[in-house]
């Protein structure tokens, strides 16, 4: 049987230790602040927003949110962005994505309008081009492959020399996890759900690291014995036993009752790389706070 790879554990172990920082900040009178801009009432969303603002409580780091209809034009959400940058007591913005199909096509204009250096979540041209540089003090890393990180880190797991497989190849998760696999010195392949012989592919690999968003794509015969498998993605399986009763929960990329008996150790879906993901974002707030200065 696999180990579970809990995210709870290193959650709980980077809140700690934020604890103290935060701590150090409402001494020189700041209150490390997030900013949440949101479109309309996505179930996700609303999930992921819940889980932020518990552990921001319990860490002291403030949350203010931005909520627009999920209609929203361009101009409305980069008032908003303007908004939160131009506030000197806010330190971290988080833009919740996917945005909405009408402002799909301008993707990339909104997220740069996001003040670097409060852009917790990766977002900016500066931000990649520091992901991609190795320069860590160009803004921040996306917070689910830093996650991501966190896990193999905590676990104990040497990714040098290692072969290493992304699954999906998004701007989010994919390439910029195999980015920071490569600056732990693996051996990386990006994959995709189009990818030939994806099997055989996931199979070579120790580390499997999937962010395709597709439901049971890693099956047993994709994977082998002495793997780590890194699931990120949370997809609704409306097969899956509730735990509150009847049908309907959240899985991930791997079909976990099949893969779990083989590989040596997994993250869940849900309980995994989500819950160090929101870690992951309130440091990032709490080191934008460290950068900047006082409230206001």
């Amino acid at each position: 049987m696999a180990t579970i790879l809990r995210g709870s554990a290193v959650a709980d172990a980077l809140c700690t230790a934020l604890c103290r920082r935060v701590d150090a900040l409402w001494d020189r009178g700041v209150m490390p602040t997030l900013a949440l801009i949101r479109l309309g009432d996505d179930p996700s969303d609303l999930s992921y927003e819940a889980g932020i603002r518990r552990r921001a409580d319990k860490v002291g780091v403030a949350v203010r949110r931005v909520v627009l209809p999920k209609n929203a034009e361009k101009e409305a959400l980069l008032a908003a962005i303007d908004m939160v940058n131009a506030d000197a007591s806010v330190h971290g913005v988080l833009l919740f994505r996917p945005l909405p199909p009408q402002l799909k096509v301008c993707e990339d204009e909104i997220t740069a309008r996001l003040d670097p250096y409060k852009d917790v979540d990766g977002m900016t041209p500066l931000s990649k081009s520091g992901v991609f540089s190795g320069r860590s003090r160009l803004g921040f890393a996306p917070c689910t492959p830093s996650a991501c990180m966190e896990i193999l880190d905590y676990y104990g797991v040497d990714c040098a020399g290692k072969r290493a497989v992304v699954v999906g190849r998004s701007k989010l998760v994919g390439k910029p996890a195999a980015m920071m696999l490569l600056d732990r010195d693996a051996t990386v392949t990006v994959c995709h759900t189009k990818t030939a012989d994806l099997a055989a592919i996931c199979r070579s690999a120790d580390v499997i690291v999937t962010a395709a968003r597709s439901l049971r794509l890693l099956t047993a015969e994709f994977v082998r014995p002495g793997q780590t498998v890194i699931d990120v993605s949370t997809v609704w399986d409306e097969t899956k036993p509730n735990p509150k009763g009847g049908l309907g929960a959240f899985a991930g990329d791997a079909d976990f009752d099949a893969v779990e008996p083989i590989v040596a150790a997994i993250t869940p879906v849900p309980g995994g790389v989500g819950a160090v993901t929101t870690a992951v974002l309130l440091l990032h707030v709490v080191e934008a706070a460290e950068r900047g200065g006082r409230n206001g």
